[in-house]
């Protein structure tokens, strides 16, 4: 399937009735749409990394994304103007995309259901502290159904998407790392009861990249007391 078997029309899909189809795109999005992308480095090697594609209002308006800093997304995004955007339900596949350096040989994922080649032109640039953020139109150039499932909601693999967000930013300036521990540990519990295997394989590789639980542990043991937390 390329982007010209899409009309882009608003979504008919079992997203809602608030969800869009943007022109070129194999499936419709909503919100904000967690997604894993790839894009090639400067050692011709495909960087793997986790992104959130932000519907537009209108499906002839261009799908958006924001990268933090000075990432490997960033870089490939500004020396080589895309990368391959990937929908997967595969949760140890989003946690290494989101907390670990993956590079991998080839562009699409193993267990990618859909594809989406892109390129991507910054639109837009705002600071937060000592970070800038880049916002990047996202056009399609090419997509891919690789499998169609039939969706189904997991409290699990929800709580482990938002675990990643607080794992990645217990070494970032200006949040409350006691806070984030306290989330982390919630989502450990939801995932526990809800989650399947994979789910439960997924969020404990969350604590392989990060140490979260030994972070934990030492909060607790120093009565929450921190050096250095903003």
């Amino acid at each position: 399937m390329s982007g010209d078997d899409l009309d882009g029309n608003r979504g008919a899909s079992a997203e809602g009735d608030d969800a869009v189809t943007p022109a070129g795109w194999p499936i419709a999005l909503r919100g904000v749409t967690e997604s894993v992308v790839t894009t090639l480095g400067p050692n011709d090697r495909w960087n793997v990394a986790a992104l959130g594609l932000h519907a537009p209002d209108d499906p002839a308006d261009p799908v958006t994304a924001r990268t933090y800093g000075r990432t490997r997304t960033w870089r490939n995004f500004a020396e080589r103007g895309g990368g391959v955007v990937q929908f997967t339900s595969d949760p140890r596949t989003f946690v290494d995309a989101a907390l670990t350096v993956r590079e991998v040989d080839e562009p699409v994922l193993e267990t990618a259901d859909a594809w989406v080649e892109v390129t991507a032109a910054a639109v837009g640039s705002e600071t937060e502290g000592d970070t800038t953020i880049r916002t990047w139109a996202l056009d399609p150039v090419e997509s891919a159904v690789l499998q169609e499932r039939v969706p189904t909601v997991n409290r699990g693999f929800g709580a482990l998407v938002d675990a990643t967000v607080a794992a990645s930013r217990l070494d970032v300036p200006g949040f409350d790392t006691a806070e984030l521990l306290d989330r982390l540990a919630y989502f450990a519990d939801v995932v526990d009861r809800c989650g399947g295997p994979a789910e439960r394989e997924a969020f404990a590789r969350i604590d392989e990249a990060t140490g979260w639980r030994g972070l934990a542990g030492n909060e607790q043991e120093s009565g929450g007391e921190r050096d250095g937390d903003a």
